[in-house]
């Protein structure tokens, strides 16, 4: 027993989620609902095990990546990643209706008069803005209300920053710092053991999902599933010509990214995956002052994946009742979709809600949703793993464009190895 417990821990990570998708993916499909049934338990207990370290993992990394910058240095990232941001989106919305509109999925389907869907309440885009202040520290840490953690971590980040660098508070400051610091260092420890059990936990999400979806599911609506697929291989595309451009070493970003994506598509959570994004950010060597802040945020309202889907869906809705989309509408899609994707983060059944918020405004039926539903996890898997890729080319980009600034390099390829970021600090 001993022996296998060695080479399982010293087999590299990526390898064996790799591993496990496959015998998991296996094992559903042969076992069906029986075996995913018991094997949820083992599912359930690695998203436990990984949102118990979102808290201290965000609050800790982005206050002592606030302190390692300064206050000016920290407004130019916000900027950039927001424009970061709100490009990849549209870009994502747009590649999703050109190739929707190639393979025009759901053509030949019929909406049945009973389908119906029952829609989350859209807060909407102000409400959002509002709940980013929580109405107390303790409510946001308990739900957990991720904008709400970054908050507050940024604000008293912020100010630790302040005392540190004044006269009369600098010894304290710089106290409260080295404790902040200690407990980054201790919670990056308990991560490191959480990763462990990632490739089990992998295993028994992929098998359960796969037992309770079946194969007839994936036939049922696989045109509107391989479709999907095609889209998101298109915007790794542009990822890579993003990268490209800005200096970024395809290689290494590829080598890091693998875990935490393979992760996010096995459990459909981009918040859930934040502890091994945020460790991949750190082994790619990104400044933490980066990785602290764009990924925490990213994993809240960075959503390509999601925007992908929207499109998609939009065109499926649309063949489904036989009025194809002309140009004004797409150009709808695009704008209404991009707004949808921040202005409902954070929300429950938060797909549906952006699906159905574009649906509404460009009068396409709500109800069409409803014959998503049975291939939701199927989409929901691959449109989750888009998100976090999303999140970490921004953080890599903008780490690299933030290398340029310090250094005032003005060339953003100089050489045939274009690796930003040296590589193994982890």
């Amino acid at each position: 027993m001993k022996a296998v417990l060695d080479v399982y821990l010293k087999t590299s990570l990526v390898l064996r989620i790799g591993i496990a998708l496959v015998l998991g993916l296996v094992v559903g499909l042969v076992g069906g609902p029986a075996v995913a049934e018991w094997l949820n338990p083992f599912g359930e207990l690695l998203l436990k095990l990984l949102k118990f370290l979102i808290v201290p993992i965000v609050l800790f990394t982005l206050m002592v990546g606030i302190n390692q910058a300064n206050l000016s240095s920290m407004g130019r990232v916000g900027r950039k990643l927001l424009g970061f941001y709100v490009l990849t989106s549209a870009l994502a919305i747009a590649v999703g209706l050109a190739v929707a509109s190639v393979f025009e999925p759901g053509s030949g389907l019929e909406l049945s008069s009973s389908a119906t869907v029952k829609v989350p309440e859209n807060p909407g885009f102000v409400q959002v803005l509002l709940n980013i202040v929580p109405v107390n520290i303790v409510e946001a840490f308990a739900k957990p209300n991720l904008l709400g953690i970054i908050f507050t971590a940024v604000v008293f980040g912020i100010a630790l920053l302040k005392l540190r660098e004044s006269d009369d508070h600098r010894e304290a400051a710089d106290k409260v710092y080295d404790v902040v610091s200690g407990l980054n260092d201790v919670t990056m420890k308990v991560m490191s053991g959480v990763l462990q059990y990632v490739p089990i936990g992998v295993f028994a999400i992929v098998a359960s999902t796969a037992g309770e979806q079946g194969m007839a599911t994936i036939l049922a609506l696989g045109d509107m599933v391989m479709v999907l697929y095609i889209a998101l291989a298109v915007q790794l595309v542009v990822y890579g010509v993003l990268m490209r451009l800005n200096g970024v070493g395809l290689a290494d970003f590829i080598r890091e990214a693998r875990a935490p994506v393979a992760t996010a598509f096995a459990t459909q959570s981009s918040s859930g995956t934040l502890p091994l994004t945020l460790n991949a950010a750190r082994r790619m060597g990104i400044p933490q002052r980066i990785y602290g802040f764009s990924l925490p945020l990213g994993a809240t309202i960075n959503m390509d994946g999601a925007g992908i889907r929207i499109a998609i869906s939009a065109v499926f809705a649309a063949n489904v009742i036989g009025v194809p989309l002309d140009f004004v509408t797409m150009l709808e899609i695009v704008l209404i979709g991009t707004l949808a994707s921040i202005g409902t983060a954070g929300v429950p059944g938060a797909g549906i809600v952006m699906i159905a918020t574009v649906f509404a405004q460009v009068g396409l039926p709500i109800e069409t949703v409803a014959l998503l539903v049975s291939i939701d996890a199927l989409v929901g898997m691959g449109a989750t793993a888009m998100n976090v890729t999303g999140d970490l080319v921004c953080s890599a980009v903008i780490g690299r464009s933030e290398e340029k600034h310090e250094s005032g390099e003005a060339n953003p390829v100089e050489s045939e190895n274009q690796l930003s970021y040296e590589h193994g600090q982890g």
